[in-house]
């Protein structure tokens, strides 16, 4: 995919007309990145209304051997560069469903204490393809309290490990744990290709653990049409149990 391609998709997924300051996380941020210790995590604060990098912590270098000084300036067009030609179009699609997500399924007033992350292969300096799960947190909102500005940590693993592409998304609860809200593994073509997107929806809260009642309350479908829809799932894909079902998805056998 070109890279003009990645842009405008990229673009339209965090279409946004406000401006938000970033003054007061940057200062913090930049104050605290002097006393962490070097490790094989690095973050950043992402635009994605700029499609800019406005802060990159020192450890970018030591993890992925980029300048950072040549990211802050050329953004993210360079860093998408990087991403393995076989991730990008899953990459985008995983960032687009989350944005929907978000839109249709968070209320405005939990969107500030939302999570998001997923993953793909970057090239590094070295010239190798390395792991990296994103996890970003959002620091700004638009009028329409649509995330923008977003603080993203970066874990880099090695490229030995055979990772497919998911995306999570997490709510902060009331108990300051995060509980998921959102699930879905983008490399399971299978999936993609073999189930209508209601069954699609159906899996997708299997596999958080909701049962039939609570997937039909979210879904404004009745108990009985998600059992259908459960066997259904399992006729098509030639699978004998719900539970066998969330095993093979959890371990990405399909």
């Amino acid at each position: 995919m070109l890279l003009k391609q990645i842009k405008t998709i990229y673009h339209d997924i965090f279409k946004s007309y406000d401006h938000p300051a970033l003054t007061h996380h940057i200062k913090k941020i930049t104050e605290l990145d002097v006393y962490l210790p070097y490790s094989s995590t690095f973050f950043c604060i992402t635009n994605t209304q700029n499609l800019t990098f406005e802060f990159i912590s020192k450890n970018m270098t030591s993890c992925i051997g980029l300048d950072k000084n040549s990211l802050l300036k050329e953004g993210m067009r360079q860093f998408w560069n990087r991403i393995h030609p076989e991730d990008v179009e899953l990459w985008l699609k995983a960032l687009n469903d989350l944005m929907v997500f978000t839109l249709e399924e968070i209320p405005i007033k939990d969107r500030q204490r939302m999570s998001y992350t997923w993953n793909y292969r970057l090239l590094n300096e070295a010239g190798s393809y390395v792991n990296i799960i994103q996890n970003t947190t959002p620091l700004e909102f638009d009028s329409d309290m649509k995330p923008i500005i977003g603080l993203a940590h970066y874990t880099v693993l090695d490229p030995k490990i055979k990772m497919p592409i998911t995306a999570t998304a997490k709510l902060l609860n009331d108990h300051n744990e995060y509980e998921t809200k959102y699930f879905n593994n983008f490399s399971q073509k299978l999936i993609t290709n073999g189930l209508s997107n209601r069954e699609r929806d159906v899996i997708r809260l299997l596999t958080i653990n909701k049962s039939s009642k609570e997937i039909a309350k979210s879904l404004n479908i009745s108990p009985n049409t998600v059992d259908t829809h459960r066997r259904n799932i399992l006729k098509k894909l030639n699978i004998s149990s719900t539970g066998e079902l969330i095993g093979m998805l959890k371990m990405n056998k399909i």
